[in-house]
């Protein structure tokens, strides 16, 4: 890619950016959210094109008008937000729109195709019921489909936008060494990723973006994490793991006792408990789709408990009233932070009164003090550095990580005594999820019982206090996170099965 130029209304998302991957090599490309990564990756499959600049392909210029042409050409890509049917299968979005194979006949031979996903999902670790609907997996187990689509069409030419987010370190080995079997095969792997210990592992050079620009391209054996980092915002960032805090011993605020919790798909928490203490972080470490979500929505009150209980402070919060659960002081940051953390279409300053415009500060009796919701929200865009036009613009308008620092102004206004963080860095970069650990920390320190639920075991070891293993639904083990082992975790997120 020669010279990438795109703009949008009011901003230069690519400016004269140069990209070059060679076939047979893993190609990393680093960069804060809203760099441009994502634009120029769309830009390479097909749904955007360039205002300037080339691309080519083996050589030969190419001119892609739509998403069919890019596919066609082999250029695949498994974004970061999905594009999957919710009301479809799995193996049912996978072969969409594929021209080989089973795709090609009118009538579609379902058991042939759940056979060739299952094969596929077996061989690459990447476990998902081909029979399932979209709307009924977790975020990471959709994740997981984007990725077998991109690996049915076997692209000669492969962007993963965060492959890893949802899997355990030895699944993540075993998608690693994929990639590189993929590289010797002749294949050209582009590795969108915020981690840069895992961009270290598998790449040959990394591309660096910031604000729009190609800022340079370094050999990957030749870089360190905090040069990487350095590179991607402009400063020295903290590029360390964990950071200790004062001993937590507060009280204990929140209580899962013997919680049972059904899912779509049947039940999905088995006899759950867990304790939180006030100024303490407990981690629940878990592959997607081991119950973490159906747990997280029965505490903030979206879902009820088949059985159990949950108590704040030893009193009983009313199961499957998200209303009694606010009252009762949980906060909750969904996984899903568009779909389920926000509404979309309504203004940055409603989004942020979603919970508290019934109180006195936001409403005057049946009316809205909208004044007052905009001031606030002026507050908050500037306290938490979000970057948006103003507090009258739409929320679908912000990038992945100023839709995050919304949801998080919100929740860590409301002062709650338990905050439930789901994959709260997810899709997020380097700087920003420095920002958003130290609000977790913070919080802790300031007495806040904080839930963190992660797939990303760094994070986890980076925050917790006690790490808490989910597998199947059940709590199968807990952790001193300060002694913790990232194999013996790892292996108890596997369901004490090693993937290799």
């Amino acid at each position: 890619m020669r010279g990438i130029t795109k703009r949008f209304p009011g901003v230069v998302a690519n400016d004269r950016v140069d990209l070059e991957a060679a076939a047979g090599e893993v190609h990393a490309l680093l960069g804060e959210n809203g760099a441009g990564k994502s634009t120029l990756s769309n830009i390479l499959t097909g749904l955007y094109r360039p205002d300037e600049g080339e691309i080519l392909l083996y050589g030969q210029r190419v001119d892609f008008q739509s998403p069919r042409d890019a596919l066609d050409a082999g250029v695949g890509m498994v974004h970061q937000h999905f594009r999957l049917v919710e009301p479809f299968t799995v193996a049912e979005n996978v072969v969409l729109g594929d021209h080989r194979g089973e795709g090609r006949s009118f009538r579609m031979r379902r058991r042939a195709i759940e056979r060739q996903v299952s094969d596929i999902s077996g061989r690459y670790g990447l476990h998902v019921d081909p029979r399932a609907r979209i709307w009924q997996l977790s975020v990471g187990e959709q994740q997981r489909v984007e990725i077998l689509k991109a690996l049915y069409r076997e692209a000669r030419i492969l962007i993963l936008d965060e492959p890893t987010a949802v899997l355990t370190p030895q699944e993540a080995e075993v998608l690693f060494a994929t990639l590189r079997e993929m590289a010797n095969e002749g294949r050209t792997v582009i590795f969108i990723s915020h981690k840069l210990h895992e961009v270290k592992a598998v790449s040959d050079r990394v591309t660096v973006l910031r604000g729009g620009r190609s800022i340079a391209t370094v050999t990957t054996a030749d870089a360190t994490p905090r040069s990487l980092a350095a590179l991607m915002v402009g400063r020295e960032v903290s590029t360390t793991g964990r950071v200790e805090r004062a001993a937590a011993g507060g009280d204990v605020v929140l209580e899962l006792d013997r919680c049972s919790v059904a899912g779509e798909r049947g039940p999905a928490v088995r006899d759950a408990s867990l304790r939180v203490c006030a100024g303490e972080i407990v981690a629940i470490a878990g592959v997607a789709g081991n119950g973490q979500r159906e747990l997280a929505e029965a505490i903030s009150g979206i879902r009820a408990p088949a059985e159990g209980t949950i108590r704040m402070r030893g009193r009983s919060v009313r199961p499957g009233d998200p209303r009694a659960a606010i009252a009762a002081g949980i906060a909750y940051i969904p996984e899903d932070r568009l779909g389920t953390g926000l509404a979309p279409s309504l203004s940055i300053a409603s989004n942020l009164a979603l919970k508290s415009y019934r109180g006195p500060a936001a409403s005057r009796g049946p009316l809205l003090r909208l004044r007052a919701m905009r001031d606030r929200a002026v507050e908050l865009i500037q306290r938490y550095r979000i970057a948006a036009p103003g507090p009258a613009a739409q929320a679908r308008q912000l990038s992945g990580g100023n839709l995050q620092k919304v949801v998080l102004a919100r929740e860590f206004s409301s002062r709650p005594q338990v905050l439930v963080a789901a994959a709260p860095t997810r899709g997020l970069d380097v700087g920003a999820i420095e920002t958003v650990h130290e609000y977790l920390r913070q919080a802790a320190t300031e007495g806040m019982g904080v839930l963190l639920i992660s797939e990303d075991l760094d994070e986890i070891l980076a925050l917790a206090d006690r790490v808490a293993v989910m597998y199947e639904g059940r709590v199968v083990g807990e952790f001193e996170a300060v002694n913790a082992d990232v194999e013996e975790i790892g292996l108890a997120m596997a369901g004490g099965q090693d993937p290799r």
